[in-house]
């Protein structure tokens, strides 16, 4: 196998000293889902976790990552920010605000640091799959070390 092209996510891991594993997977165009990422790792569904980017209403914009078969609580993520009302971004901002596509947004490596909020069941397992920053290609990391570096918090943030 080829060796994988590490992303600026994982070269920032490097740099921190976290250790991960970069997992390929085959990209379904049609299906960017969190669940056709947990099929083909063979994973849990709890334990493959997807990053949205939202925007408060106040306090601008800030990152959730929650399990891949959960929908992110409006009220709840706007909470965690310190907002009254929030909203997932569109689309077409994703890429000029964080330099990630949709399907290959990571927590970590932004253009710029966002406030970012875990869900909880983070915690529970010994790892867990985040995006590494492109289609394709997940981390396998302890949560605790990307709350960590990501300089997350974590809470409750799924309806």
């Amino acid at each position: 196998m080829s060796k994988l092209q590490k992303t600026n996510a994982a070269r920032l891991l490097d740099q921190k000293k976290i250790a991960y594993e970069l997992i390929p997977y085959e990209v379904d165009e049609n299906d960017l889902g969190a669940q056709h990422i947990a099929d083909q790792l063979g994973e849990d569904i709890n334990q493959v976790f997807k990053t949205l980017v939202l925007k408060g209403e106040r306090t601008g914009y800030f990152v959730c990552v929650v399990p891949g078969n959960c929908e992110v609580d409006l009220k709840k993520a706007a909470k965690a920010a310190g907002d009254k009302k929030c909203d997932l971004i569109p689309m077409k901002e994703l890429l000029p605000l964080t330099g990630y596509l949709r399907g290959g947004c990571s927590p970590i490596g932004m253009k710029k640091h966002f406030p970012t909020f875990f869900h909880q069941t983070c915690l529970d397992f010994g790892y867990i799959y985040v995006s590494a920053g492109q289609r394709g290609l997940q981390f396998r990391i302890a949560p605790k070390d990307l709350i960590t570096v990501s300089q997350a918090t974590v809470v409750d943030l799924v309806l």
